[in-house]
Order: C-alpha cells, then sequence, then structure tokens
C-alpha cells in the first residue's frame, strides 16, 4: 500500500520584467524545468507578491524598470521582508554601481536561460519536483 510521507513542493520563482516578451520567455523556461512562476511588470507588483506569498524561494528581477523602482530597490526591500530570499538580478544595461544584496547573483543580458535556471537550482537548492517524492511504494 503506498502512503504519502512527504508531498514534495515545486519551488516558485517571482520574475519581474517590464518587458512582456522577455517576462513570457523566461517565465516558459523556468516552468519546463519545474518551478511554479509568478511574473511581476513593475516593482510594486513585485513587493505585493512578497508580501504576500511566503512560499517564494526566488526573486529574479530585472534591473532597469520603465515607470517603477529599480531592481536594486526591489530587491533590498523583498529582503527587508524576507531574509532568506534567494535574488537574481539581470541587465541588459552597464549599471552605474553595482548594489547586490548579500549573496545574490547578477546576470548580464543576453544570456542562456539554462544558466538562470541552474543558478536557481544552485540558490535553493534543487527540490524534487514529483509529487511521488517520499512515498513508500511497499
Amino acid at each position: 500500500m503506498a502512503t504519502v510521507l512527504d508531498v514534495a513542493r515545486l519551488p516558485v520563482i517571482l520574475i519581474v520584467e517590464d518587458e512582456a516578451l522577455l517576462r513570457e520567455v523566461s517565465a516558459m523556461e523556468f516552468e519546463d524545468a519545474g518551478f511554479i512562476v509568478l511574473t511581476a511588470a513593475d516593482g510594486d507588483e513585485a513587493l505585493a507578491y512578497v508580501a504576500n506569498r511566503p512560499d517564494i524561494d526566488l526573486l529574479f528581477t530585472d534591473i532597469s524598470l520603465r515607470d517603477s523602482i529599480d531592481g536594486w530597490t526591489i530587491a533590498e526591500r523583498a529582503r527587508v521582508m524576507r531574509p532568506d530570499l534567494a535574488i537574481i538580478y539581470a541587465t541588459g544595461y552597464a549599471p552605474d554601481a553595482v548594489k547586490l544584496v548579500k549573496d545574490a547573483r547578477f546576470f548580464k543580458k543576453p544570456f542562456l536561460p539554462m544558466a538562470i535556471v541552474a543558478a536557481a537550482r544552485e540558490m535553493i537548492g534543487d527540490r524534487p519536483s514529483q509529487s511521488t517524492a517520499g512515498t513508500d511504494f511497499r
């Protein structure tokens, strides 16, 4: 008889990107890799997610966001709310100053999507993505 000892939880990532196509492509890449994906087009939306979704494991944010606070500020505010939150920054521009929060990663656009996925897995740990994890099939 099969009994579930522990149901594995899929890792949750929040993608903050103001360019709709890039946001969608990034979301698909992470979904294909077994992540639950939340997306935000600006800083206010992103910080609302962080405040209301304690299950978010990683914040992946663009640095330069139109009509919004920048990715540096989003990460700083998110870390105040969630000191354990893993953070990856990305930008297509040379930043004036690098203001990484502790233990964050930085990627220059364009990047290979699988490089971001690999960094995310390394940062949060590669949780099993199968609902049968921890199942006893005796």
